[in-house]
């Protein structure tokens, strides 16, 4: 790694359940810190070889033909599609149309969420919405497509990178082609549904724009973009079956390779296109990891910013269990292990006696705690013991916050070597794997880490946490059931 730079997005949000984000601005941020960075460390521009993105998925970008945005980027967060979701896929199942859920299952692994929060409630939304950013549209992208796109002129996606679309027929990841049947059942025109490539495919050369923007030659190589999910698990070396990777970041995810396509509708957890063209992941998400810090963070110090390792300090200094404060960490929802927008985060067993630290420690331990009832999920869907989590993520720079997990997990954590910039290391290594002709998820190996081991004592008061927060959940879940039947 030769440098880097980090900048703050801002996401629009309202009470219509928007979730925007301006994709002109990644842009932007993206050219000037090439820019930037090329100067600062002297690289010549011929020492580029190669450009490869990565980044959020489950997000909609509407472009022009020439991949200019058309409009707002439409994040996993936007729920203003759910009535167009419901009328396309809902019904009494869960709240799912049986004879659909079962036809999306069976082909992709997945369905649209009903919730609208995906790629099918976002373009529904836009169609018969916004007719007018419709109309100047030519393709509907993820931004990680979309980013490439503006290296390369050129427009492409994967089954990787669509994953969230649920569109593609995911039983044979050799068919580079969209699945009629789904995309008909949902009510959208396949012709502005980027062409698919493989994942690490070449899509082309940077284009003169694009060298110009980020200061690079024209005869780099651009590659396909890949989600997040997958560029963790390159980036943390979990690339062979049941290795297991945990994001710590924004939000939350438990992952690992599985040599077939599989699906929990219950839980939110399904078997999605891996590594290759023969391969899956374990896919699933929760909606708050280490944004939950985040969010603590800029409220707790007023009109004076606390800054996130004097937080992880006076949470340091509270004892285990956080003197009986508990938090959940709903923020926004969740989505697995239990597929409910409604629910909402909170703190609980204040008393007079309760500190900063009390509640900087309660956010630790009910994240660690969500991840930990999601990991039982996942660990039952792989069908195997999973232990060496390979921890990465904003939230893995806190050597307390990896200490909860081993503990709240009860499993061997490995936090990667610079766990920020896992997902950077993971592309890195795709575009590497493109230029040498080399399998991906064996140059993807070679990973430092720093272990730590569950302590047996802190077990029960770990479960306990975990048994705490299920049922916290369920209560939630019953009080809305009797308010909409109308019970005090």
């Amino acid at each position: 790694m030769i440098g880097y730079e980090t900048h703050p997005l801002r996401t629009v949000v309202d009470a219509t359940g928007a979730a925007e984000q301006d994709a002109t601005e990644w842009w932007r941020l993206v050219g000037a810190s090439s820019r930037r960075l090329i100067e600062a460390h002297g690289v010549t521009r011929g020492r580029i070889r190669a450009v490869a993105v990565t980044g959020q998925y489950a997000s909609t970008v509407p472009v022009n033909a020439n991949g200019t945005p058309t409009g707002p980027c439409l994040t996993w967060l936007d729920t203003r599609g759910k009535p167009y979701s419901r009328r396309a896929v809902g019904g009494p199942l869960l709240g799912y149309n049986p004879r659909a859920v079962v036809r999306f299952v069976r082909r992709s692994g997945g369905a649209p969420a009903t919730s609208g929060a995906d790629p099918i409630g976002h373009m529904l939304f836009l169609r018969d919405e916004r007719p007018e950013i419709t109309a100047a549209t030519r393709w509907f992208m993820e931004p990680v497509d979309y980013l490439t796109m503006r290296f390369s002129a050129t427009a492409s996606a994967t089954h990787a990178s669509r994953l969230a679309s649920w569109l593609t027929d995911n039983r044979h990841l050799s068919r580079l082609v969209y699945d009629e049947q789904l995309v008909s059942m949902v009510g959208l025109d396949v012709t502005r549904l980027p062409p698919l490539l493989r994942l690490g495919d070449v899509v082309g050369t940077v284009c003169p724009e694009a060298a110009s923007t980020c200061a690079l030659t024209t005869d780099a190589l651009v590659i396909t973009g890949v989600p997040d999910l997958h560029a963790a698990a390159m980036g943390t070396g979990a690339t062979r079956d049941y290795e297991t990777h945990l994001a710590l970041s924004t939000t939350s995810w438990i992952s690992c390779p599985v040599p077939a396509k599989k699906t929990d509708v219950i839980h939110a957890i399904a078997a999605v296109p891996g590594l290759s063209n023969d391969s899956y992941l374990i896919a699933n998400n929760q909606e708050t990891g280490a944004r939950a810090l985040e969010w603590f963070q800029s409220i707790a110090g007023g009109s004076t910013p606390v800054s996130l390792d004097e937080l992880t300090e006076r949470a340091a200094r509270s004892s285990s269990g956080a003197g009986g404060v508990r938090f959940t960490p709903w923020l926004a929802g969740e989505r697995s292990p239990i597929d409910d927008k409604s629910l909402r985060a909170g703190f609980a067993h204040l008393t007079t006696t309760t500190t900063t630290g009390d509640l900087v420690r309660a956010v630790l331990e009910g994240v660690a705690a969500n991840s930990a009832w999601l990991f039982s999920h996942v660990e039952r869907f792989a069908g195997v013991r999973l232990d060496d989590v390979r921890l990465l993520g904003g939230g893995a720079q806190s050597d307390l916050w990896c200490q909860i997990f081993a503990d709240t997990l009860e499993r061997r954590v490995r936090r990667v070597h610079s766990p920020l910039l896992a997902q950077v290391r993971g592309v890195t290594r795709l575009a590497a794997a493109a230029l040498t002709g080399d399998d991906v998820r064996e140059i993807a190996r070679r990973v430092g880490d720093d272990l730590f081991e569950p302590r047996a004592d802190e077990a029960e008061r770990s479960r306990a946490r975990v048994r705490a927060l299920r049922a916290s959940a369920r209560h939630a879940r019953r009080r809305r059931e009797r308010a909409w039947r109308g019970v005090s």
